[in-house]
Order: C-alpha cells, then structure tokens, then sequence
C-alpha cells in the first residue's frame, strides 16, 4: 500500500511555503518557500508609487497565487510522491490579513479602476491605520454595555477585520461600494482553489467578532458605529460559518492544474498559522500555551470553561479545537525587533567581525549577549516597536530603551530586546493565570526557537516555566496539513477528527529549556521595572509615545 501524504499551505507575513507530510506519522517529506514578489507594501504602491501613510500595511493577492502556482509542484517533486497519495490540503494564514473583491473573487486592486487606491489591496495583518475605526468601535461598544467585547479582553484591535472595513468605508467609500465582498485571505485562497466561498470559524471568531452561540454584532450596533456599516454582514460578508476541521470543498480543475494535483482533492477549512500549530505541538488540553514565534508571537491555550482574561485578543469556542474554548493573546513585535536592530542599528566593525568568523550578525550579537550576565547592560526596554497587542491592544504604543550610557554595547541593546519580549510574555501569562486559565508550560514553534538558543533560555528564565519545542521547524504548515488529513477522512487514508490525528503526526524535540533558579532574583527585579514602565506608558500615565506619533505624522503629511 502507498503512502498516504498531506500537503499543508502556510502563509506568512513574508512567504508561503508549501510542506507535504507523511499522514501516518506527520514526517515531512519536503517543504519549498516562496517569497512574496511585493512584500509587505507600506511605503509606495507598485505601479503607481503612491505613497502611503504611517502605519499601512499592504500586500499583493497575486502573491498569494504564486505560491500555489509554484511552491506546491516544486515541492511534490522534491518530495517524489505520486500525485495520487495526495489526500487532503490544508491552508493556514497570517490574520487579520482580509480584502475587497467582486462576486466572482476578482481582488479590486487587480482592476485598472482601483489599481491606483490602497484601500482596494490586502490589508495584512500588522497594518494598524484603522486605530480610529478601532477606538470608535470600542467606544460605541462600552457605552451600549455590549457583553461581547468582554470576549476580546474589552477591546477591539486595529488589526481586526471591522476596523479594517470601516476604516475603507470612511477613507474609500467608492471601493467600499464597489467590493461585493469583503473577505479574510485565508478563505479568499480557499475560494480560489475550490471555486466555493466559505467562511470559516477562527477569523470570524477571533478577528471578526462572531460567537458560534450569539454570531455577530447586532445591526444596531453597527448603525451605531456607522450608517453604512449597518448590513455589513448581509452584504458583503456571510452569516453561514463554517467550523475549524470541516471540508471546505475539493479542488477545482483549474486549482489541481496549478498545483499539480488531482481534481477533486480534499480541501479543509482554513484557519489562522498560529492556530493550526497546536495540535502539531501535541498540544490538546488545558495548562499547556504555545508559542507560536516568528516575526510576531501568538500565545494559544485551550481550556474546557470560559473566563474573561483583560488584554487577550480573545476566546472563541471550537476557536483551535472542537469542543474547547481557544484563548489568544499575542506580542505584535518579536522578530521583526531584532531584525530592526540588526539592520538599522549595528556598526560596521561588528558586520566585518561576524563576516571574518563565518556568522551572521544576528549570530554574532546572540554570542556576544549570551556571555552577559543578567541585569549588567543597566538597560530595560518596552517591546512595543509595533504596538501593543496584549493586554494593552494599542498598536498607538512604540518602542522605548532606558539606562543606555556612552559605554553601551550592541549586544547589550540586543539583549535588552530579548529580555523585553521575554518580559511582554510573562505580562501574558500573568494575565491568564490570575483570571482562571493557569499555565504550567510552554510549548514553543516557529523560527525563532530553531535560530535563538539565548532567546529561549531567558523566556524560561524570565517565566520561570520549562519550555518544550516542537519537533518540526514547520509547525504550522504541518498542522494546515493536519487538518487537510482531516478534510480527507479516513476512508481516504487520513483521519475523521483532530483528536486522532494530533497523537500520530504531532510531535516534540526531546531538547527543552529548564528555568535558571539562579538569575531569577535579578530577572524579577527588571521585571518589576518593566511593569512600571509598561503601566506608565501604556495605561495613560504619559502619552509621551502618542503625541510623537502625532508629531511625527504631521511632519510627513
């Protein structure tokens, strides 16, 4: 008998890779990335160069196309499969990453009309302009008592789908008319491989403010909000969700003749990447967060009861898992801060220094901070380079570095930022265990664990809790490929839930990270300066950072 293998789609801030499995044990057999032709836009728009505003972050859905057109036949032929043992896909993606289209899935930015306007391109998931649209939301959500928000940690984010819609309603009125729907990419990308729209369960959970038991917002809040956000869901949006470990449909012939695939392959529902990672950790029940660590973090936990948890970016039931509540929380700047620092901020010796040892300077600076002893550099820093998304949800917030002198250091700077990440984490798990979800381990995947080893050493130092790593460097493309076994079934060689699928392919490193009982006193110690600087800062003590913000755009407009 053949072996049966999935094909999972993972797309990211800056690529797509496709990655196929071995269904029995979750093996992977191959992975191809490719990179994004445009990126992340938020400059100048391709073309026209119409330059954008602060804070905007666009992307090409072409780009997305081309992952499909390319990544998956490159990587059935490095992995060598017949195209028949291909039993299932799955796609996962970054969210909120959402767009404007006609009926038939026709982006508007790919029409001559609406080329030249940013509204009618994917706003990705870190594009944080619609913070108006946000604050009106929330503003008009507490003074109408609406219990949904508590869902949310009492606030909506700027990177959510209705901030994103009315901020195109408000600035763009004619594509907002013009869009005959306004759709998450995650099911946009599914749209275009099976020829059916569908929605599904975890973007409209946690990005659009639906409950399997209440579904969305009233129309009455939303005339609130804004007249002509009143039939939103009606009209351009679906009221029909599909839930997380469904089939999506199968895929088209035109679809199976870009991937090189069989028509009529099973295609899941999609879901959001750090979603898709747990059950590829293992993980299936309550106690355990996953960490799922890139350019961004996202913080995952299951649990069998609700509870209210300030600052998280929210809980939806069957949210990751059917039949548990999935929490979400979540760090909008971890990667992205330390590659900021190593492009803009380390001096020439230090590039020649990692080129003359055969380093990158990322590697460099990692050697050179590790022989650091914690607290030596005097320096603390707020990891808000990219906003706040939990618990404070203001992406308004920016980065701050204290105690730095004329003898400060590179790698002490470098270190400093770490420590910083490790410290917004532990503000999360703080959050969860003081309000019902205790956490007692992390589970940590992505790029970031197979690159940092001195980053992951201080996040358990700095929490206290032993960190475990996920046994794929592609956890999420193996949990998409997960759900596209589920998707098959198991009459097709895959598998009919989840829960029996997770045991088989899912898998850890035996390699983990023990706290350090020793530098605890001293962590602790910055911990408590950070929780000051974090609380002055970012609950209203100083609007130091909003009224730069301000400045700042006022000099550019």
């Amino acid at each position: 008998m053949s072996k049966k293998v999935a094909l999972g789609i993972d797309y990211g801030t800056e690529s797509g890779r496709a990655v196929l499995v071995d269904v029995e044990n979750g093996q992977e057999l191959a992975a191809v990335v490719h990179k994004y032709a445009h990126g992340v836009i938020d400059e100048r728009l391709p073309e026209s160069g119409l330059r954008l505003e602060p804070d905007w972050a666009l992307q090409d859905p072409n780009d997305y196309l081309e992952v499909i057109q390319q990544a998956v036949p490159a990587v059935i032929k490095q992995a060598g499969v017949s195209v028949d043992d291909v039993i299932g896909v799955g796609v996962d993606f970054t969210a909120c990453t959402m767009l404007p289209v006609k009926a038939d899935g026709t982006p508007l930015c790919a029409l001559p009309k609406f080329r030249a306007n940013p509204h009618s391109w994917v706003k990705l998931w870190k594009h944080h302009a619609a913070q108006p649209e946000a604050d009106r939301i929330n503003a008009v959500a507490l003074t109408r008592g609406e219990g949904w928000i508590d869902r949310y940690g009492g606030k909506v984010s700027s990177e959510w789908f209705f901030s994103k819609a009315l901020q195109i309603l408000n600035e763009a009125p004619e594509v907002y008319q013009a869009a005959d729907r306004l759709i998450e990419a995650a099911d946009w990308i599914v749209w275009q491989l099976t020829g059916v729209e569908t929605r599904n369960s975890v973007t409209a959970g946690y990005k659009g403010m639906w409950s399997k038991r209440e579904g969305f917002p009233s129309r009455a809040f939303l005339t609130e909000v804004e007249p002509g956000l009143a039939d939103i869901v009606d009209t351009k949006m679906s009221r029909d969700i599909a839930p997380v470990g469904s089939r999506a449909g199968s895929l088209t012939a035109q679809a199976a003749a870009w991937m090189g695939l069989r028509p009529g392959t099973a295609v899941a529902i999609p879901s959001i990447d750090a979603h898709v990672a747990v059950p590829a950790t293992t993980v299936a029940e309550s106690g355990r967060m996953v960490m799922i660590m890139g350019t961004s973090t996202c913080h995952m936990v299951v649990g069998s009861e609700e509870h209210v948890i300030p600052g998280m970016c929210g809980y939806v039931e069957d949210g990751i898992l059917p039949g548990l509540i999935g929490y979400e929380a979540g760090q909008s700047c971890v990667g992205d801060h330390f590659a900021w620092f190593t492009e803009t901020c380390v001096p020439a010796a230090y590039e020649r220094e990692a080129e003359a040892r055969g380093l990158s300077v990322h590697e460099l600076l990692e050697v050179k901070a590790a022989a650091l002893k914690p607290g030596e550099s005097g320096l603390v820093a707020l990891d808000w380079w990219n906003g706040n998304r939990s618990v404070l949800v203001d992406a308004d917030l920016t980065g701050l570095l204290i105690g730095a002198t004329l003898t400060t250091r590179p790698e002490e700077i470098y270190r400093a930022l770490i420590e910083a990440t490790a410290f917004g984490t532990r503000v999360i798990i703080d959050a969860f265990n003081q309000h019902g979800v205790p956490i007692h381990e992390l589970v940590a995947c992505g790029g970031l664990p197979e690159k940092n080893k001195l980053l992951m050493q201080i996040y358990a130092d700095v929490t206290g809790l032993e960190i475990k790593l996920a046994a794929s460097a592609q956890a999420t493309a193996l949990g998409a490929a997960m759900f596209g076994a589920v998707a098959a079934g198991k009459a097709a060689g895959g598998y009919d839930t989840i829960f029996e699928a997770a045991p088989r392919m899912g898998r850890l490193k035996d390699e983990h990270y023990t706290p350090d009982p020793t530098v605890k006193p001293v962590y602790d110690q910055l911990f408590a300066e950070y929780l000051r600087l974090h609380d002055l800062f970012g609950r209203g003590g100083v609007d130091t950072m909003k009224r730069l913000k301000a400045i700042k755009a006022a000099a550019r407009a």
